[in-house]
């Protein structure tokens, strides 16, 4: 087939590379526009962009997907069907009814669940055991059109959401291609999602990373993996936010929620149950940098509270 590829972050890159060294023939890529980035604030391209450049492939950068030049553009590469993965923007109909295959998903949940932004993130904060990937065909409605395919991965205790990510990335970059190849030989057929199962997984912002020492030490400890890297968990010290990397809890050691105990090589932190060890934290203004490290530096004091 035919193909146009739609996405943007480095976690749509396998897919691009995997689309670029099937059978299939890669004819264009959509991508966001150039974004402001580093300490100079310069445009710079996409993930995504930056990679089908390297592989010579046409990249098309509208501002809206809806834009009647972009459509004419897209039409005139005459795709059979657009792969997505993390794109961005939302698909007009106009734009859907293009590919006469449509535009088909890659999306980080075994659907109905956690359909939205971040499945990734809510997966781990909710603490569910095993997540995967669906692959699916848009249609109006949010991650709710019929599925093509899954795969499962377990959720291992100690993953972040960029670990997961990752993972999923590289498994659904394999799961899209076979979908396309289904597609192409007319094996697979769409399946409509169950209306049982459903759940929703919105943006995670950064005030939903603030750390609520009040909870039990497991419930920490899902929200910090869930938001690592991003937005990052956060609390405060001396009215001051800082980051805080994945914790490690502390069995059998009891604090009030809040309180740190400092001890030569390790901080810990007070939750409703178990205390919880601090990583990696990143103090405001400063490098990241272990939490002893960064104990010593401000001459913290076992007492000593984190948060409101």
């Amino acid at each position: 087939m035919r193909l146009v590829f739609a996405g943007t972050p480095e976690v749509a890159v396998p897919s691009l590379d995997a689309i670029a060294a099937s059978d299939h023939e890669l004819v264009g890529v959509v991508t966001r526009p150039d974004a402001p980035a580093g300490r100079g604030r310069k445009l710079v391209a996409s993930p995504v962009a930056q990679r089908a450049e390297e592989l010579g492939v046409p990249v098309l950068k509208p501002d809206h997907p809806r834009d009647p030049e972009f459509q004419e553009q897209l039409r005139a590469l005459r795709p059979d069907c657009c792969p997505v993965v993390a794109y961005g923007a939302l698909l007009p109909q106009s734009a859907l009814d293009i590919p006469p295959h449509g535009w088909v998903n890659l999306h980080f949940s075994c659907l109905p669940a956690w359909r939205g932004a971040a499945p990734v993130q809510h997966a781990i904060w909710a603490g569910d055991e095993v997540t995967g990937a669906t692959t699916f065909r848009i249609v109006k409605a949010m991650d709710a059109g019929p599925t093509f395919g899954v795969m499962t991965e377990r959720i291992r205790p100690t993953d972040t959401a960029g670990d997961l990510l990752a993972r999923l990335a590289e498994g659904g970059a394999g799961l899209l291609v076979a979908t396309l190849d289904g597609i192409a030989d007319g094996s697979l057929v769409a399946r409509e999602q169950p209306e049982d199962g459903v759940s929703v997984a919105p943006k995670i912002l950064v005030e939903d990373a603030e750390v609520d020492w009040t909870e039990p030490a497991v419930a920490v400890d899902r929200r910090i993996r869930a938001c690592t890297p991003g937005p990052g968990a956060w609390t405060t010290h001396a009215g001051e936010r800082l980051k805080v990397g994945p914790v490690s809890i502390e069995e059998g050691t009891r604090l009030e929620p809040g309180v740190l105990e400092v001890r030569k090589n390790a901080v810990l932190v007070g939750t409703s149950t178990d205390a919880v060890r601090l990583g990696e934290v990143k103090a405001f203004g400063k490098k990241q940098m272990g939490a002893a490290d960064w104990a010593r530096g401000v001459r913290l004091e076992s007492g000593t509270r984190l948060g409101a």
